[in-house]
């Protein structure tokens, strides 16, 4: 096998080694007993890739701009370019939908690996190419930074990044040197389709990189500038008809808490630089101690040029000094403070350490006087960390090891295998702190954060429930309580309320909201509404309820016919809101405290957190905002004269009449659409003969709904148009889409310009790159030289 595929492929595997051997190591799915189901994961990620699923086998409820399933119809394009437009995302197509976990953690160590074999790619583009074995090591310790194994591994989208890095820093030498000026703006359009979040970051360091090596050659400094200001545009232009609507999806969500920026501690800071810490408020910069010590020590290279010396090492310096500064933190997240953890561009620091380490280690391996120092360098990093409480016995202890295990490679003889057995050992403490950190954080979130059950035999019997009875559009499927995750619809069938995105729209929230609806995550994470009320209004006729799929007959057809008159305003009850949304009065008010036997008693109280009862029936509330909102909830019906409920709170009661419900049903049934055609980006009615008044579709106003004859008006929050000749047709276009198509088109255009330019003036002559210098070429002949025949440079240097 040659050289370059065997580097190549080397660095994935270790990065699938350490990974894998760490989650086996601290026993966590699919390797043992523990799960992976926390936090984000498994509320958005997994069940995201399990509606993809369904899409791509034609079992979803909608397409690519409308989810019909979740939030009682959303809008999917923004949903589809935050979580699943990365090429790998498809991949689950190929695992049984019962599988999704595993293919989601399949495509998780796939990332990873990719990830390590394109930095491996980078570097020997960058550096001399007979050194294959050290390109390998260093380009998986990049794929196995603290921020892939702490953060990226249950935020799978941020892993696109982590390969965008090495990719956006190869367009960019291609830049410099004038190369490829058609494939520079498609490898940018990817990684950006890929996710945009992340790509943001990645091209930011990667503009960083390209101005140091532009700083080291002197030449044709404003034509590249300009080269790479073009080659981002028009790659971003392409990538225009996912980004815009995404853009404007966060315009239109319900805001999220905003926070402001506060630094780590300088010593927490450095702890995550060694192996085996964490913590979810401080930046996961570990990477293996090869890296920082061959960065330090190129410090101290006599035979590197001053320039290069200290260039790159600014960069690392200024890196990690913007990550702890307000502004420059603002600026590596698009100017605004997640809401999270606030180091999510950690892995550009790792990607510019590991670029430093080569710069250095193209020189040769480094004299004793450097490695001396590199060796301080580390140390004094170490130092700094003692005081922080992140740290453990076991980061000190690694630390130790795999910097005496590096520092031992560089020291034995150059000649003979003592090269194999410094390959093990460099391999070896990279395997090893990589393989402890990733077992330690796979511990530690499990214990932090959030975590829901994993799929199992109760989630395949019920999601064969609710799809035995499925009656979309005829009536919606709700996936109930209790719920497994933020978007149960989506990961077990149906269409219900429940929904958590990025992009949880403002009207959905606030509609919910007004209805009694609960939250968490701020008003991001909705839950299902269990009550016969807005089954009614939303054409519930069936819904998970305490181990069962329970039906009902008093739900409403997706469209029904008003009268005319004022649009409903909203007061602050949630009984009183759900009657003006009815058009009938089905509660009543409790009397002395108590309801009317017969009558269904239902308690609001949003704030609350605690149980109440009725008799002897329990309910759980888990209330108080903004962070949580509990949802209206029943405590039963009413069986004993003048019992009255023990609340946890304040609180409101209101004793439903299902006997007046179902004749407000069977009134609007009657004004309702005699067909319904739902589609996968709109909805097509036929309506009573002689209608006249607002024809209401039983799904959120959201922005990018226009219909024929007439524009749509919220009524109350819901989709509404005048009638106008018997029908209604509405379609579901996401705002941004066409000016996004626009912006893509002119991408097009200006790509298409630059290849008939080159076609007219021929193939432009490579801009020539740094020239060597003397000493690099001398101490590569002494890096290779003595050592494995797989280790000496071959005669001609390859080039991307």
């Amino acid at each position: 096998m040659p050289k370059t595929k065997r580097s190549y492929l080397l660095s994935a595997l270790l990065a699938v080694v350490a990974v894998c051997g760490g989650d086996a190591v601290a026993r966590v799915f699919p390797f043992g007993p523990r799960h992976r189901a926390v936090n984000d994961l498994a509320n958005q990620f997994v069940p995201f890739h399990a509606h993809l699923w369904d899409l791509l086998h034609g079992r979803a409820d909608g397409g690519l701009l409308l989810d019909w399933q979740a939030g009682w119809g959303t809008s999917f394009l923004p949903d589809y370019g935050t979580y699943l437009s990365s090429p790998f995302a498809p991949l689950v197509a190929l695992f049984p939908r019962g599988d999704v976990e595993y293919a989601v953690y399949a495509v998780t160590v796939l990332k990873t690996a990719v990830a390590a074999a394109a930095m491996t790619f980078l570097l020997r583009r960058l550096g001399p190419a007979g050194a294959w074995w050290w390109a390998s090591v260093l380009g998986a310790s990049y794929a196995l930074c603290g921020w892939s194994l702490a953060e990226g591994t249950y935020n799978p989208m941020w892993l696109d990044g982590l390969i965008a890095f090495p990719l956006l820093c190869l367009v960019g030498e291609w830049v410099r040197e004038g190369r490829r000026p058609l494939l520079g703006p498609l490898v940018v359009a990817v990684c950006w389709l890929a996710n945009f979040y992340t790509a943001y970051m990645a091209t930011l360091g990667a503009a960083l990189v390209l101005l140091v090596r532009l700083a080291l050659t002197d030449s044709f400094r404003v034509r590249a500038l300009g080269r790479a200001a073009l080659t981002t545009g028009i790659g971003i232009g392409l990538a225009a008809p996912v980004l815009v609507p995404v853009f404007l999806g966060s315009r239109h969500a319900y805001p999220g808490v905003v926070r402001d920026f506060a630094p780590a501690a300088g010593t927490d800071f450095l702890a995550r630089l060694l192996p085996v810490t964490y913590s979810f408020a401080t930046p996961a910069a570990f990477v293996c101690t090869a890296v920082p010590l061959l960065a330090g020590a190129l410090l101290f290279r006599r035979d590197a040029p001053g320039r290069e010396r200290w260039l790159w090492g600014g960069l690392c310096a200024a890196v990690a000094l913007s990550m702890q500064w307000g502004p420059t933190h603002l600026a590596w997240h698009a100017f605004a403070t997640p809401n999270g953890s606030p180091y999510r561009q950690t892995f550009v620091l790792s990607g510019v350490l590991v670029l430093a380490a080569w710069t250095g280690l193209a020189h040769g391996l480094p004299d004793r006087r450097s490695l001396l120092g590199g060796t301080a360098v580390v140390l004094a990093l170490a130092a700094g960390a003692l005081p922080s409480a992140l740290l453990t016995s076991w980061s000190l202890l690694l630390a130790g090891v795999g910097l005496a295990a590096v520092a031992g490679a560089f020291l034995l003889p150059r000649r003979g295998r003592y090269g194999l057995l410094a390959a093990l050992l460099v391999a070896g403490t990279l395997l090893g702190q990589a393989a402890a950190t990733t077992a330690y954080a796979d511990r530690e979130r499990l214990a932090r954060l959030d975590d829901y059950p994993p799929w199992g035999a109760e989630h395949e019997r019920r999601a064969a429930a609710l799809a035995a009875a499925d009656g979309w559009p005829a009536y919606r499927t709700d996936s109930g309580l209790p719920r497994v995750a933020g978007n149960d619809p989506l990961l077990l069938g149906g269409q219900g309320a429940a929904y958590y995105s990025s992009h949880t729209p403002a009207v959905l929230t606030e509609t919910l909201a007004a209805l009694g609806g609960g939250w968490t995550s701020r008003g991001r994470n909705l839950l299902s509404l269990d009550n016969p009320v807005t089954d009614a209004l939303f054409g519930v006729g069936a819904r998970w309820r305490d181990g069962e799929v329970v039906r009902t007959d008093a739900y409403l057809p997706l469209v029904t016919v008003r009268p005319g008159g004022p649009l409903p305003a909203y007061g602050p009850s949630p009984f009183r809101n759900q009657e003006l949304l009815l058009g009938a009065e089905v509660y009543e008010p409790p009397h002395a405290g108590a309801c009317r036997v017969g009558t269904e008693v239902f308690l609001w109280a949003p704030d609350a957190t605690g149980t109440a009862r009725l008799g002897d029936r329990e309910t759980r509330l888990l209330g108080g905002r903004p962070k949580r909102r509990a949802a209206l909830t029943s405590l039963g019906v009413q069986r004993v004269p003048g019992l009255r409920p023990d609340l946890p709170g304040p609180g409101e009661l209101g004793c439903l009449d299902h006997d007046r419900l179902r004749t407000a049903v069977t009134a609007l049934r009657a004004r309702a659409a005699t067909s319904v055609r739902v589609t996968s980006d709109g909805i097509r009615a036929v309506l009573p003969p002689g209608s006249t008044g607002t024809a209401v579709v039983a799904t959120p106003h959201l922005a990018g709904w226009h219909c024929e004859g007439a524009a749509p008006v919220p009524y109350g929050g819901l989709l509404a148009v005048p009638v106008r000749d018997g029908r209604l047709s509405c379609t579901f276009r996401p705002p941004g889409l066409r000016a996004g198509l626009a912006a893509g088109a002119v991408a097009v255009l200006a790509l298409l310009g630059v290849a008939v330019g080159l076609v007219r003036t021929g193939r432009p002559t490579p801009s020539p790159a740094s020239p060597p210098s003397t000493n690099r070429e001398k101490n590569v002949s002494a890096l290779t030289a003595g050592a494995p025949s797989g280790l000496r440079r071959p005669a001609a240097r390859r080039s991307a």
